[in-house]
């Protein structure tokens, strides 16, 4: 389509130039150039739920996630605290300003409103510890945490990559750390970590079989 419309524009053009020509028989013009104007198309935007606008997350890391949960690998509250961070990201940045006890407010909020059982601090704690094991995330200073931004970031490629430059300067150039070596690693099996809020009785578990 786009070939057809350069033939029509460029044929109009030749057409006006041949009878420019033809009026003034005593005169040869030469084709100087040729120019082609296209309209812009209007862009639509994404329709996403709520607010916080949106993140490009790898397809790989999706499916990898649901794998490790599957086979147990990752914790329920390692699962969840990573989620929580990955949305909360500052656009452009890669970074996500939380404390630990705002990410625990913050995953308790619907457990709160349904009176269910809610995560602790402590609980949020070993999970930030096993996600920066992972290389999932990384401790930024005193209430900032560094999403790795080649699994889940907000925000266009051109920022993206110079998230990326600056890590790679600031750990060395290194190949094997952050962000580029992705756990859990072979031989990390982790176990189900359930803890939530220890003023609550257990949950009644039944086993079958």
């Amino acid at each position: 389509m786009g070939f057809d419309d350069i033939l029509v524009a460029l044929g109009q053009q030749l057409g006006e130039t041949v009878e420019s020509t033809q009026q003034s028989p005593g005169a040869r013009k030469k084709l100087k150039g040729v120019t082609f104007e296209y309209e812009q198309e209007p862009r639509t935007v994404h329709d996403m739920a709520g607010d916080q606008g949106y993140s490009i997350a790898s397809n790989w890391f999706t499916q990898f996630l649901a794998q490790l949960a599957v086979a147990n690998s990752v914790t329920k509250s390692e699962m969840c605290v990573f989620l929580y961070v990955a949305g909360g990201q500052i656009a452009g940045t890669g970074i996500a300003q939380y404390t630990q006890q705002e990410i625990t407010d913050g995953l308790n909020k619907e457990a709160r409103r349904i009176g269910a059982r809610c995560i602790t601090r402590s609980t949020v704690n070993r999970a930030i510890k096993a996600l920066c094991e992972y290389g999932w995330l990384e401790k930024h200073g005193n209430g900032r945490i560094r999403l790795n931004v080649r699994l889940w970031f907000r925000g266009n490629s051109a920022a993206q990559q110079a998230v990326l430059a600056d890590l790679d300067r600031e750990h060395g150039h290194d190949p094997e750390a952050f962000p580029h070596r992705i756990g859990p690693h072979r031989g990390e099996q982790q176990t189900l970590d359930l803890t939530l809020d220890d003023t609550q009785p257990p949950a009644r578990q039944e086993r079958t079989g």
